[in-house]
């Protein structure tokens, strides 16, 4: 590091860089939570009624990440719905702004962003420098504006979450949980349909640049329009999803996903289980890709993959009760691996007396032997199976 000596020597540029990267420093090492270690969460609500359908630690605190974003574009819709600001109005970029590290759109200091642009680039680039030119607009500072955000956001109903700046970059004080991201999700597609359609963008170009969305799984999951990826290391992979089947709208949530794929496979199996218990006929009738054209329940071609057709036994045991039990138990001691499959009870006649084997089913082969080294490590008995077709069927 450079002495007092050293920094005088500096140009008046060079000082100002070289100041601005050790203040970034500085504060990435204060305020980065002090665990690499992500909780995970699952939620599912079913946004008509507000019935939950899946929950797993759905109120464990968590670093949000990127999810923040949400929050700062519903306070941008809010200025925008109260007219304090139009799709055209042009933002500063300040020199703050521009230190922000990355995912970064590249705004220089200076210049001047669009809203409208503004909105696309935390959609899918998820651009941390211009989440800060968003809170300077609309707070003076990005601290007052993360100030607003914790206001309003407890205001709508998220007791459990306290935002420290536009972004999601680390902060150990900035927390929120998987039952708040929904309550967020929920009120973005209920309060701004005129603005929630920014959230589908599955591709956006600005200045010669096309920037694609974080959100793959929009590609391969029928119904979802968004709305929202998060990682950093603290937190692993978020996501928060909305979906509409059939007439049917879920709002889904899994914090501390192990990759972008494993986050993405969890949130469409406990998705699917959402809908198949809202409207099992619904469900039924898409994954055989059937297709009612003038019912009110029409829904695309779609059919099971036969990646999820693996499960692990985890003992058996004398009576339907005890193996069913153990079932459950083994889903929440591997929650990352098992969230939103099914348990199954299979009876096996032994002698004159019948055994009830412990299963859980639904899943991919990589995640049953994951499942089955982590329940393993905690004496759980526990092996790997090729589900049957009548086991798949049952778990459909």
């Amino acid at each position: 590091m450079m002495n007092i000596t050293d920094i005088k020597a500096l140009s008046s540029q060079k000082k100002h860089l070289y100041v601005a990267g050790l203040v970034i420093a500085l504060a990435l090492t204060c305020f980065a939570p002090s665990t690499a270690q992500a909780k995970y969460a699952s939620f599912v609500i079913d946004a008509d009624t507000g019935r939950v359908l899946h929950s797993v630690n759905a109120d464990t605190r968590n670093y949000p990440a990127s999810l923040t974003k949400m929050m700062t574009l519903f306070m941008l819709f809010e200025a925008l719905e109260a007219k304090k600001i139009t799709m055209n109005t042009k933002m500063r970029v300040s020199r703050r702004a521009t230190w922000q590290p990355p995912s970064r759109l590249g705004v220089k200091a200076g210049s001047t962003i669009r809203v409208k642009d503004a909105i696309y680039a935390l959609v899918t680039k998820s651009a941390n420098d211009v989440a800060t030119v968003v809170a300077e607009a609309l707070g003076g500072t990005e601290w007052e504006f993360a100030k607003e955000m914790t206001k309003r956001a407890h205001e709508i109903g998220m007791k459990s979450t306290t935002f420290r700046n536009a972004s999601g970059l680390p902060n150990r004080r900035q927390m929120s949980t998987a039952r708040d991201m929904a309550k967020l999700g929920d009120e973005l597609w209920k309060r701004f349909p005129q603005y929630y359609g920014f959230f589908k963008t599955e591709k956006w170009s600005y200045k010669g640049r096309t920037y694609g969305n974080h959100n793959k799984l929009m590609k391969r999951y029928d119904g979802m329009d968004g709305i929202k990826t998060g990682y950093i290391r603290a937190a692993g992979f978020n996501l928060v999803s909305s979906v509409n089947r059939g007439g049917h709208r879920v709002i889904g949530v899994v914090f501390g996903g192990k990759t972008p794929t494993h986050r993405n496979n969890i949130m469409a199996r406990i998705l699917d289980n959402a809908f198949t218990e809202i409207d099992p006929q619904m469900m039924a009738a898409y994954k055989k890709g059937k297709k009612a054209e003038k019912a009110k329940k029409a829904y695309e071609i779609a059919s099971r993959r036969t990646s999820t057709a693996w499960g692990v036994q985890v003992g058996a045991y004398g009576s339907i009760k005890t193996a069913r039990t153990q079932a459950i138990a083994a889903v929440k001691r591997a929650p990352s691996y098992l969230a939103g499959a099914k348990t199954l009870v299979v009876p096996l006649k032994n002698g004159k007396k019948s055994v009830y084997r412990a299963r859980v089913v639904g899943i991919e082969k990589r995640e049953a032997y994951r499942a089955c080294k982590a329940l393993k490590r905690l004496k759980q008995p526990c092996m790997v199976f090729k589900a049957k077709n009548t086991e798949v069927a049952m778990n459909r």
